[in-house]
């Protein structure tokens, strides 16, 4: 477990781009928090460290994945608004989950029962500890 506490988000950042650092193909970055937590941040900076480009990355709130290509491939997924597996399934969950991106999940306790047992996981927990610091927690 590493913990850090960021004054800011490109030091928010930061962290996800060291969090990609321990990624492989095919792991799942849980990332929890609330509401403006800076969970988007987090993944912004994994992108752009697994992927070697420059994206502007925002949260698939409404399309419920982004997908990034390059050096590695990255799914984005937001599951903020889902009310039911099926809806993952019909973007068929399961073949992103189990290819060889890497896939970060934003909000993964609205729909659990889609990540296996047997899937690679890193969790972040972040906390707002101020409109501008932020504690995260990085369990792999």
């Amino acid at each position: 477990m590493k913990k850090y506490i960021t004054s800011s988000a490109d030091e928010t950042r930061r962290v996800g781009e060291l969090v990609a650092e321990t990624l492989k193909s095919g792991d799942c970055v849980l990332l929890d928090g609330d509401l403006g937590a800076g969970k988007t941040v987090v993944a912004s900076g994994i992108v752009k460290a697994l992927t070697g480009e420059s994206y502007a990355v925002t949260s698939p709130t409404f399309t419920i994945v982004n997908e990034y290509q390059g050096k590695t491939k990255v799914n984005h997924f937001d599951f903020y608004r889902i009310e039911s597996v099926g809806e993952l399934e019909n973007i068929g969950i399961f073949e992103y989950l189990y290819s060889d991106a890497v896939n970060i999940i934003e909000w993964p306790a609205r729909a659990p029962e889609v990540l296996g047992e047997d899937l690679q996981v890193v969790k972040v927990s972040i906390k707002k500890v101020s409109d501008t610091k932020r504690e995260i927690v990085v369990e792999d």
